[in-house]
């Protein structure tokens, strides 16, 4: 593969949105330097400042032409965009909730936001990457940032405990996805997606190109399905829940997941669709396995870290399913339920951030105990994302889980539908149990929310959109299949 690297300042624009994040992070990095303790608030707001304006990049190149850069690594496209907008969003409503976090357990710390903006950056990488090793890069850059601030809290052994483990099963599965690049390298001489594409296409192909094309693809999915959480490559998920600080729980369990996704269609869509029914067996007895173990274990957790760590290793399931049907409504029904998962996901680790306090955290069931009679409002808010979770109508979690079983039942797997429709009746029972300790429990001590109002705010917000979106969730879906 001999690509001469050329540098065109007319299609650099693409990558505007990197560039200027990659700026920002310096200038963030270098200014909380200088900043004396009476202005160290500013790092938080020029986060947000330089999130927002990176997102208002991203969000003009919406409905641009596809457009390839440095030498065939880089993509822009619309997904690529609407990933990217999505993503800095999310990362600016976690930073909200945040910052409340972090002053009351002494963790507000320049390095908290710079790793932060880093892994956003691998994240954008990740999107656009349009190379396997520009795919890999991405990932390295927002796996080496979680590692970090999963143990920022230096002093708990937990934390520590949680990214040891996070990295060493981290670093085995960057192995494999690595050992899976070489092999489709090896085999086809590429890696550049569309080439890789081109090559796994190919008909006339011998049965030993065929044999370590498969075997590549083997290793990818392991690494991929990593990333995602899913069974049996799950192992991380609870612990480092529990163990990380709520705040760092809230970013890897949110924003992370559209980056996988987006790596799992750059790879395996894009790059080895050709292969789909290889890779589509494998994706079906993942999501079955996921569903079946996430919505089963969480019934006997008591910590609500990690009880919504088993539910997210179900809700992994559901979009693993979308990706194996293997068509572009499937796809864009995945990709749908991704994003409302993450919608989901900020709210309800929000709402365990919400009634923190110092020195208290707020990660068993049982501190929810009687918070309708204390705080009726935010005992609503957590009563619409339990049900959305759930998947009871008409909240967006209904929708997202119907449009996913209707392209598994297009595709012929009726009785794959029925099982997982009898797993998520199961997994109904864990998001009543938080319900039932709210407004059929009594407290011994009083719950108060010492939260600032435009934590408050943006949290009602995010919580009556799981609502709103509910009702008008055609849209939503038309623009995620027309992603693809």
């Amino acid at each position: 593969m001999n690509h001469t690297f050329t540098f065109d300042i007319s299609t650099l624009s693409a990558a505007v949105p990197e560039i200027f994040l990659l700026s920002a992070i310096v200038v963030v990095l270098l200014l909380d330097l200088f900043l004396t303790k009476t202005f160290k608030q500013a790092t938080y707001y020029l986060t947000q400042l330089s999130l927002l304006i990176t997102g208002i990049l991203a969000f003009n190149l919406i409905n641009e032409p596809q457009v390839i850069i440095f030498s065939g690594s880089f993509i822009l496209d619309n997904m690529a965009s609407v990933f990217k907008v999505f993503m800095l969003g999310s990362t600016m409503v976690a930073m909200v909730y945040t910052r409340h976090y972090l002053l009351q357990h002494s963790l507000f710390r320049g390095e908290y936001f710079v790793l932060v903006l880093l892994s956003v950056l691998g994240m954008m990488v990740m999107v656009s990457g349009y190379s396997l090793l520009t795919l890999y890069l991405g990932l390295e850059i927002l796996s080496l940032s979680l590692y970090t601030l999963i143990a920022i809290a230096r002093k708990r052994a937990v934390a520590i405990e949680a990214a040891l483990k996070y990295f060493v099963l981290g670093a085995i599965a960057s192995g494999l996805l690595l050992y899976g690049i070489s092999m489709i390298y090896g085999i086809s001489g590429h890696l550049n997606i569309s080439e890789i594409a081109s090559f796994a296409a190919n008909a006339n192909l011998a049965s030993r190109e065929m044999l370590i094309l498969n075997f590549g693809l083997v290793f990818l999915v392991i690494g991929i399905a990593f990333k995602l959480g899913a069974v049996p490559f799950h192992m991380w998920v609870p612990d480092v829940y529990q163990g990380a600080p709520t705040s760092v729980t809230l970013f890897l369990s949110t924003v992370p997941k559209i980056a996988a996704v987006a790596l799992l269609v750059r790879i395996l869509v894009d790059g080895l669709g050709a292969m789909h029914t290889y890779w589509s067996d494998l994706f079906m007895v993942l999501a079955v396995l996921s569903i079946a173990l996430g919505s089963v274990v969480a019934l006997m957790q008591t910590n609500i870290k990690r009880m919504l760590a088993y539910s997210t290793i179900s809700h992994v399931g559901f979009i693993m399913l979308g990706f194996m049907t293997g068509v572009i409504s499937g796809y864009g029904a995945a990709v749908f339920y991704v994003l409302v998962y993450v919608l989901m996901s900020l709210a309800a680790f929000g709402m365990i951030i919400l009634l923190n306090k110092k020195g208290f955290e707020a990660d068993q069931i049982s501190d929810f105990k009687g918070l309708s009679k204390h705080s009726p409002w935010f005992a609503l808010m957590m009563l619409v994302i339990m049900l959305s979770m759930a998947g009871v109508p008409p909240f967006i979690g209904f929708y997202s889980k119907l449009f996913i079983l209707q392209q598994v039942i297009s595709a012929g797997f009726v009785t794959l539908a029925i099982i997982v429709v009898v797993f998520a009746v199961i997994s109904a029972y864990y998001y009543l149990q938080v319900i039932k300790s709210m407004y059929f429990e009594k407290s011994d001590n009083k719950i108060t929310i010492t939260a600032p109002m435009d934590m408050k705010l943006i949290l009602s917000i995010n919580a009556v959109l799981i609502l709103v979106v509910g009702i008008f969730p055609d849209f939503w879906m038309k623009l995620s299949i027309s992603l693809f």
